[in-house]
């Protein structure tokens, strides 16, 4: 007889369904029903974005959703390259899959673990959390487990993080620089320079963590990149 599963089983048998094509499609269902959710939220903040700068800020100003999005699209090209005939035509975007993979991976982690300790930050400024942002600090832990969890069976290399590095940052200057940063909790508004450099700092934690998960079959030269 067969003991009790140990825990390394479990941990082993748990990676393996969430890597099986129904994980897959439930996740890319539950994180694009997110990104429509994440858009919706932003919606004020657009409007006045498009109202008071110039229009080429828009793509900056979500966070959060952009990153689901792009994660959503990194599990389409995961079920899509098990699918025979759809492999092929993953193989000739393999270019724009490693950028996607790579901007997939940073922002999940950064803008996760960001709204997780903004949330907290108000509670313990403001005198508590609402249900709401418990459901935001599980969701967006949610997004930063997955990057952790995808991101070897990804396909990006240096030069595709590399470019989703620049983006990155270039959005945490314009952020910050331009005062296009998520609305902020009333509490929090003293601690915008503070909060400015905590999302710079995550975002070089998130790019080393990428570097460091970075898919095997690209560190071994497989052309991830194209």
């Amino acid at each position: 007889m067969k003991g009790a599963p140990t825990g390394p089983d479990v941990t082993r048998a748990v990676l393996a369904w969430l890597h099986s094509a129904p994980a897959l499609r439930l996740l890319f269902w539950v994180n694009l029903l997110g990104t429509a959710g994440g858009y919706a939220w932003y919606w004020d903040q657009l409007r006045e974005t498009a109202a008071e700068k110039p229009f080429w800020l828009l793509p900056f100003v979500p966070d959060s959703p952009t990153a689901s999005l792009f994660f959503s699209l990194s599990l389409l090209f995961l079920m899509a390259e098990r699918h025979p005939v759809r492999r092929t035509a993953v193989g000739r975007l393999s270019g724009v899959r490693a950028l996607v993979d790579a901007l997939a991976v940073v922002t999940l982690f950064k803008y996760g673990v960001w709204a997780v300790v903004i949330n907290f930050a108000d509670g313990w400024q403001g005198g508590g959390i609402d249900p709401l942002q418990w459901m935001l600090i599980v969701s967006h832990a949610g997004m930063a487990i997955e990057a952790i969890v995808y991101a070897g069976r990804l396909a990006y290399g240096m030069p595709a993080l590399l470019a989703a590095s620049a983006w990155t940052l270039l959005n945490d200057a314009l952020d910050y620089g331009l005062k296009i940063h998520p609305w902020l909790y009333p509490p929090l508004l003293d601690d915008v320079p503070v909060i400015g450099a905590f999302t710079v700092f995550m975002s070089a934690v998130s790019i080393g963590l990428a570097a460091a998960l970075r898919p095997r079959r690209a560190k071994r030269g497989a052309g991830a990149d194209g």
